[in-house]
């Protein structure tokens, strides 16, 4: 090779070594700012109170739910907690299941009715909302698998003063509001207002538009119209998916106030890791389907009280697994069963 040649080529290797070079660095920048965003995210996430939930006190049937393997089921519990007291004292005013596949990452959302007529371990029989002020949510959780063959130890309680903070942080979410609805929502509105010291203003009229947090809260809580408690709980199912819909449209800096909203309002069996790791899928989601619970029940007084009654428990536990899991024909335990005839010698 020449001198000429040698010389020649030696810029090309230099350029070819300075762009390697920055590319490097390019890369070592951008996994420190990806350090950085971790720690900063599980900081925030590790602030959330967590539950020292004794999975051992959860009571669950002795039957086989060897069909839930594939799902992660998580409770979820509305409570409106004027003092934050989010551990127990207070009723559940919304309850639900999220079902993840965790295969396919579908998800689907159950609403159990609060006002429906359960047998609350060491409490007897009562309305499924008593069963948090009790116990909090180990009593809750036991509840709802005892009495509908689940096995959920994992849950989330949300106060809903959280929700309508959040819901301004995203600019509020998309509500079509009827003509029956719109009184309830503004009622509802004024209460709040004077609850919380807030200054929302009222809906003007019926229709498809961008409510705020208050106004959202407000119609969540709307029972007055047809369908009573079973379209309230719709309701509640609709703003949970409005708030995820329009979370996943919005940027970080949203998000990281939408967080700083949440934390001091949430009570929850999850560690760090499980919402890290829940978080990080969320872009992932889809909420497939939705129902309430009890799907077939009757409304009725029972000893001066209201009640939502299954009509039969074994069938809507059996209907409610093939909705959750896809299970057909399932056979409910035999501790269903005994309820289910308790509650049928009642509501007939």
């Amino acid at each position: 090779m020449s001198k000429n040649n040698y010389s020649e080529r030696e810029p090309v290797r230099k350029k070819k070594k300075r762009k390697k070079m920055k590319w490097l660095i390019a890369l070592e920048v951008l996994v420190i700012l990806l350090l950085i965003a971790f720690v900063y995210i599980y900081i925030k996430i590790d602030r959330i109170p967590k539950a020292e939930l004794n999975t051992n006190n959860v009571a669950t049937n002795n039957t086989d739910l060897s069909g839930l393997d594939g799902y992660r089921n998580i409770a979820i519990f509305g409570v409106d907690s004027r003092a934050n007291d989010l551990k127990e004292n207070t009723r559940s005013d919304s309850i639900m299941i999220a079902s993840i596949n965790r295969k396919t990452k579908d998800v689907k959302l159950v609403s159990l009715f609060r006002d429906t007529y359960v047998n609350v371990p060491g409490h007897g029989y009562t309305k499924l909302t008593h069963a948090y002020a009790y116990g909090g949510p180990e009593l809750a959780l036991s509840t709802i698998n005892k009495n509908f063959d689940l096995n959920i130890k994992e849950f989330v309680t949300v106060n809903f003063s959280a929700v309508s903070n959040v819901i301004d942080e995203l600019g509020g979410i998309t509500l079509d509001i009827t003509d029956a609805e719109l009184k309830y929502v503004n009622g509802y509105t004024k209460d709040l207002n004077r609850i919380n010291k807030t200054n929302s203003p009222y809906l003007k009229s019926a229709g498809t538009q961008t409510v705020n947090g208050t106004q959202a809260t407000a119609y969540s809580r709307v029972r007055y119209t047809a369908g009573g408690d079973f379209k309230r709980a719709e309701r509640q199912r609709t703003v949970v998916n409005k708030i995820l819909e329009k979370a996943k449209k919005t940027n970080v800096v949203t998000l990281s106030n939408v967080m700083d909203e949440m934390i001091p309002q949430i009570y929850t069996s999850l560690d760090t890791l499980d919402i890290l790791n829940l978080s990080k899928d969320v872009f992932f989601y889809s909420i497939k389907e939705q129902q309430g619970f009890p799907f077939e029940n009757g409304a009725t007084t029972y000893k001066g009280v209201s009640y939502v009654f299954p009509k039969s428990l074994t069938n809507n536990v059996s209907e409610l697994h093939k909705f959750l899991f896809g299970t057909e024909d399932y056979k409910p335990s035999s501790t269903v069963q005994s309820y289910s005839n308790d509650i049928a010698a009642i509501y007939k």
